[in-house]
């Protein structure tokens, strides 16, 4: 299967894993991919297969953002790594860069389940898990004794117990347990499902909270850090924001988080009331988003992309809205494990196609 063509790899894996992975509840599905990852780290050559079979290497796909070098522009989002214990193995299986948590700074269980549901008609999910991680101390506990691979960014969160008066405290409990092992960080005041999170996406409560966070620090962040946002609010409130972002010390936005918004699923009228949706109906909004944070950051600060991407072709919208990297995760889970091999492959022969020797050079190129 090493030298096997993307599209074979990916019929492979429609006929075979696929249709077990879907057949099962979304939490068990996740578990068993987490064994048998897991299973392959005993295995002879096992990393070596999984690094050929998934990997695709380009000059032109290598990229510098925040002053750091990525191998490619494809992530994988938080939340499908929420402890740190899949990135020796995600990091070798295309992605340029692997962003663990959400980490909350006490452990906490989370929702009650069941609390992820498929929409597979619309290609979407809702989730309403709750940070559901083992806490800073847990996941330093994991990833200390990981060699790094790939890029590592880790995305902290407020634990659901601490009041917002007290969020400060606890972001910088986390920043500071696990900020040696971090390429970067994401303070996420997005997610849905921890109340009165997305209060902190008030231009009076995010100024208070970043500038907390970063007075904390010593007056500066020790490493490239990102805020992520919700795709729910007005052009108006976004750029009012963004505004706020070159004199925060903050490096750059994750645009976008999940969205509170259910009448994006087309083909279900009765879902989930509560949680957030992620995936293909998500896409058209979080790159409406991209693009106007590319127009008013005027190429300031770097954005990555996410929301919806599960093509090439997805991908590169992203990219040409305005964003520098982009992240994959519900199309991840869709699509399977090739997906981040075809897009790098498709990314590949465009920036051919145009005579771009990087992605850099057609960030934000609507014309194209």
């Amino acid at each position: 299967m090493l030298n096997l063509p993307s599209r074979w790899k990916q019929w492979a894996y429609e006929k075979t894993v696929k249709p077990i992975l879907l057949n099962l509840d979304p939490e068990n599905a996740h578990l068993l991919a987490h064994r048998l990852l897991d299973v392959s780290s005993s295995l002879p050559f096992a990393f070596f297969a999984i690094e050929n079979s998934m990997c695709f290497k380009s000059s032109r796909l290598e990229t510098e953002v925040a002053g750091i070098r990525f191998s490619n522009p494809v992530g994988l989002a938080a939340g499908f790594d929420k402890t740190g214990e899949l990135y020796p193995f995600l990091s070798r299986m295309g992605f340029g860069s692997i962003e663990i948590g959400t980490v909350t700074g006490q452990s906490q269980p989370g929702n009650p389940k069941p609390r992820i549901f498929r929409y597979p008609e619309d290609q979407a999910l809702i989730n309403r898990m709750g940070f559901n991680n083992p806490g800073a101390d847990g996941v330093l506990d994991t990833v200390q004794r990981q060699n790094r691979i790939a890029v590592r960014g880790i995305n902290v969160g407020k634990s659901k117990i601490v009041s917002e008066e007290n969020a400060v405290e606890d972001y910088l409990y986390s920043i500071r347990k696990l900020i040696r092992f971090a390429d970067y960080l994401v303070i996420n005041i997005s997610s849905p499902n921890t109340p009165g999170l997305r209060n902190f996406q008030r231009p009076e409560n995010f100024n208070k909270l970043i500038g907390g966070i970063r007075n904390g620090l010593g007056g500066g962040f020790p490493v490239p850090t990102f805020v992520k946002f919700a795709p729910d609010m007005e052009e108006r409130e976004l750029r009012e924001l963004l505004e706020c972002l070159p004199e925060s010390g903050l490096s750059g936005v994750v645009l976008t988080n999940t969205t509170v918004d259910k009448t994006v699923l087309k083909r279900y009228p009765n879902v989930e009331s509560e949680g957030g949706v992620s995936g293909l109906p998500l896409r058209s909004r979080s790159t409406q988003l991209v693009r106007i944070a590319y127009q008013t950051l005027r190429g300031k600060l770097p954005i990555i992309g996410v929301g919806g991407i599960d093509s090439g072709e997805a991908a590169l919208e992203k990219i040409l809205a305005g964003a520098d990297l982009i992240q994959l995760y519900t199309g991840y889970i869709y699509q399977g494990p090739f997906l981040p091999l075809r897009i790098l492959e498709f990314l590949d022969k465009t920036l051919e196609k145009f005579g771009a020797k990087s992605v850099s050079e057609i960030v934000g190129k609507q014309s194209l």
